[in-house]
């Protein structure tokens, strides 16, 4: 039996899910969302990662950034470390890519701002 709280919405349902047959069994979500959520999360979770990296420019120190799709949870210190040691150098808008196919795995990092265009 493992409890999780859902992470979908603002509700954060607390779900239980017991597999003890072959089919899981998820009881307290609260939606069907919620139901697949829990599935998900103990066979392979994921997580869509906001954070910021280090920009070359004294007047926006830091850019915002996302992933643009789901990156498997166990990922997110490695990614974290490559995004610590990388630097922006150059105006991006938002929607940009920042680094490439990060780790291997299809997923880009990109701009969620054009606050370096704006000033610069």
């Amino acid at each position: 039996m493992r409890e999780i709280i859902c992470i979908l919405c603002p509700r954060g349902c607390e779900l239980t899910v017991r597999d003890e047959h072959s089919e899981p069994d998820v009881t307290g979500h609260g939606c069907r969302k919620g139901r697949e959520f829990a599935l998900k999360e103990i066979e392979s979770p994921t997580r869509v990662l906001c954070t910021t990296v280090k920009t070359a420019f004294p007047e926006v120190p830091v850019l915002p950034v996302r992933v643009s799709a789901e990156i498997p949870k166990e990922k997110i210190y490695e990614l974290m470390e490559l995004i610590d040691s990388h630097t922006v150098r150059s105006p991006l808008s938002c929607g940009d890519v920042v680094i490439p196919d990060i780790l291997g795995l299809g997923v880009d990092l990109i701009a969620t701002s054009s606050i370096i265009k704006s000033i610069i």
